[in-house]
């Protein structure tokens, strides 16, 4: 008979908790690698969870996490109809156009304010059992995939009742998604962090991100304004939807954007890795 299943597959080398903030740097960075190869080989303990959380948040639900596709195919056909007025444009240019950047903005938005309680919300898996915390940072990422998944179908469909074939030039967005989730987790780590330790960042995240909903093109589109289109470049938020938005339009990207959305993956991704190896041995007491 099989033992049981716990919750790593084999011991550690290095322990989750270390306690002593005078550790050095490359002590630090021993841990956390431990911390990562453990997360790696519970990676079918991350997927059970991620789904786990989709079923219970959706339980007794007819149409489940379709709920969500469901309102999304809602929203975009109201606010298609409407802005394709107001800004006088094509509803067959428009709503492919406000599809495919709600569905993207929603996955970045829900992403964002998830991960601000990535690890305050997980206290008792922390507190109970020496738990990576990386692991929990790839429940919420996955889980958040999942979802888009789903609501990829109303891009689907938009697309072919519009006619609209991206042809070879969708393949550009591939390592626009690669990029998308290396930010996904570096902004879960950051912002998990964080959130363990300031209380205010959810709802400070959660107001940022309503104001760069509006400043950033996802119901406009940038060429409304093309006086501003320089200054745009400086939203991360604008270059990040363009690696993804445009390839699946067959549009071209532009190098200068490509560019401007590397630098600010890699400025994110060193942040996060930088405040992670300084206080990770604090999180358990900050949750």
């Amino acid at each position: 008979m099989s033992a049981a299943p716990t919750l790593a597959t084999e011991p550690l080398d290095e322990p989750v908790f270390v306690t002593a903030p005078e550790r050095d740097t490359a002590t630090r960075l021993r841990h956390a690698i431990a911390d990562l190869r453990a997360s790696l080989a519970l990676w079918r303990l991350g997927t059970t969870l991620a789904w786990t959380d989709i079923k219970g948040r959706y339980r007794g639900s007819i149409l489940g996490p379709f709920w969500v596709t469901a309102s999304t195919a809602v929203m975009i056909a109201a606010l298609g109809i409407l802005y394709a007025a107001l800004f006088g444009q094509s509803l067959t240019d428009y709503l492919p156009f406000l599809t495919l950047s709600l569905v993207l903005w929603g996955y970045l938005s829900t992403v964002t304010t998830e991960a601000c309680s990535c690890f305050s919300g997980a206290e008792s898996a922390i507190r109970a059992r020496r738990t990576p915390f990386l692991l929990l940072v790839g429940r919420i990422v996955l889980r958040n995939v999942i979802v888009l998944g789903h609501n990829v179908l109303v891009v689907v469909v938009v697309f072919a009742l519009f006619g609209v074939h991206p042809g070879l030039t969708a393949l550009w967005c591939l390592p626009g998604l690669v990029l998308w989730l290396l930010d996904s987790i570096a902004i879960t780590v950051l912002l998990g962090t964080l959130g363990a330790r300031f209380r205010d960042i959810p709802p400070i995240v959660g107001s940022l991100l309503q104001i760069a909903f509006f400043i950033s093109p996802v119901i406009w589109k940038p060429e409304l304004i093309p006086h501003a289109k320089t200054w745009m470049r400086f939203n991360p938020f604008y270059s990040l939807l363009d690696v993804i938005r445009e390839p699946l339009l067959d549009h071209a990207v532009p190098p200068v954007v490509w560019g401007l959305a590397c630098v600010y993956s890699a400025l994110l991704c060193l942040g996060a890795a930088a405040l992670f190896l300084r206080v990770r041995c604090r999180l358990a007491y900050w949750v």
